[in-house]
């Protein structure tokens, strides 16, 4: 019998100029993919470079996380830009990362795109095929990580991308598959360490999650995120490796288990 296995992933790099935000070092230890800010909702050079460092210390395969112009918001506003703005802004800060990763001798694995960008690529046909067709136009095409089931999988599947369905362990969903707002009235992050765990687990183990009304639905995702700046994220990510690990379910970069 195959070995279940799966990616953790991270948001990180995401403090600018003096100011931190998250704990990527604790971090770092614990997953295999990293999704780093590219400098226009958070993140700059420095911070970019140092993020990159630490990556290659750990051994962890990196990722663009591009995000609207938006520090104020911390990219999770939705912009009205024309869709032909939105694919210039990504591929800009795609192509800075890229060139820095290379500098620290790291590969770009993957990108994901950042909050309310994610979202809307997810849903916005126009916005979603624009993305997908510059991608696949690149010479060395990364995996795209985004939503399980949403028009983006199906659109870069139809070009022969490879796609990672991304599952979430700190965050709630709701009942049709979509999280939980975190503007919403209802509790929308799992801060609790175990629960969170509990949560990886699953999506592992049966390809389902649940959701806060407690019903159990089907999710098949290849990478787990927690995100580097939910409270207590380095306790987070250690209590989901452990808990995968003590389950006999490997750790594994997106390019491995897609190779």
């Amino acid at each position: 019998m195959k070995q279940l296995a799966i990616d953790l992933n991270s948001d990180v790099g995401e403090g600018f100029g003096p100011y931190t935000i998250g704990s990527d070092e604790e971090i770092f230890p614990y997953i295999t993919s990293a999704n780093i800010a590219c400098g226009f909702h958070a993140g700059d050079p420095t911070t970019i470079r140092k993020t990159l460092d630490l990556a290659a210390k750990n051994g962890v395969s990196v990722g663009a996380h591009p995000g609207y112009p938006d520090r104020l918001h911390f990219g999770r506003v939705p912009i009205p830009f024309a869709p032909e703005e939105v694919v210039d802004m990504i591929l800009y800060q795609v192509g800075a990362l890229q060139l820095m990763a290379e500098r620290a001798g790291l590969k770009l694995q993957h990108v994901k795109l950042h909050g309310a960008l994610y979202h809307t690529a997810a849903e916005d046909r126009r916005l979603a095929e624009m993305f997908l067709d510059a991608v696949v136009r690149l010479v060395d095409p990364p995996i795209v990580v985004g939503p399980p089931d949403s028009l983006l999988q199906k659109e870069a599947e139809e070009r022969g991308l490879d796609y990672a369905a991304e599952g979430f362990a700190d965050r709630v969903y709701g009942d049709e598959g979509k999280l939980i707002p975190r503007s919403s009235k209802q509790p929308s992050m799992i801060t609790e360490p175990a629960l969170a765990a509990e949560q990886a687990l699953q999506l592992v183990r049966e390809r389902k999650v649940q959701t806060f009304s407690g019903r159990k639905i089907e999710m098949k995702v290849s990478t787990i995120c927690i995100h580097g700046d939910t409270r207590g994220a380095a306790k987070i990510a250690r209590a989901v490796s452990e808990k995968l690990e003590q389950a006999k379910i490997a750790l594994r970069s997106l390019r491995q288990l897609i190779d």
